[in-house]
């Protein structure tokens, strides 16, 4: 029994942790302004909770990610799964839903390459888009690699690149998402399907 409820205690922390540590990157107008104390504070535990329970910096901000991640990608994997709509447009949808959450996310996006995440190839998520847009590209005629090209269309939707655009250089998001699909667009070369179009999910 004792043991039960240390679990279900433990479980609720790590989720008030998470919670407490996705608000405060949201609210911030700088990721650097969020520090593990201020988390630790948020979410009514010990520091010591946190670096028990996440590791370190990154692994907690890894862990706010993947929590976030978890419903998108389930919701990717229905949308590829169903029936109606062509590779291309599958392409496009998939690209401007990771847009999409890096545009919402860009802080805690940052906050991750400030932690030592910096290195996009090495994330598990990163892995996961690749694979689901590389398997989309097979089937797009004219895509000669499929697995380059899955690469290079990520690249452009970088979180560092997504932040600069649209804090720095003041693009709107609708503008940037536009541009992308234009750019997917010419990077597949011209389709059937009527160009620079995407579906708002």
């Amino acid at each position: 029994m004792a043991q039960r409820t240390e679990r279900a205690d433990a479980l609720r922390n790590r989720e008030a942790v998470l919670a407490a540590a996705d608000a405060l990157f949201a609210a911030s107008s700088s990721p650097h302004s969020v520090s593990m104390d201020d988390i630790a504070a948020a979410a009514g535990v010990g520091k010591g909770t946190l670096f028990r329970r996440f590791g370190d910096r990154a692994g907690l901000i890894g862990a706010v990610i993947g929590s976030r991640l978890d419903p998108l990608q389930r919701a990717v994997r229905e949308a590829q799964d169903a029936a109606g709509s062509s590779p291309r447009q599958r392409v496009l949808d998939l690209l401007d839903a990771s847009l999409r959450f890096k545009i919402e996310n860009r802080n805690l996006m940052t906050a991750a390459e400030d932690a030592g995440l910096s290195s996009p190839y090495q994330a598990e998520h990163y892995g996961w888009w690749h694979e689901i847009l590389r398997a989309a590209l097979e089937q797009v005629p004219g895509v000669h690699n499929a697995d380059f090209t899955a690469h290079a269309l990520l690249a452009a939707i970088r979180a560092d690149l997504v932040a600069h655009l649209i804090d720095d250089q003041k693009m709107t998001p609708e503008g940037l998402r536009s541009s992308l699909a234009a750019y997917i667009d010419s990077v597949l070369g011209g389709s059937s399907d009527q160009p620079g179009t995407r579906k708002d999910a």
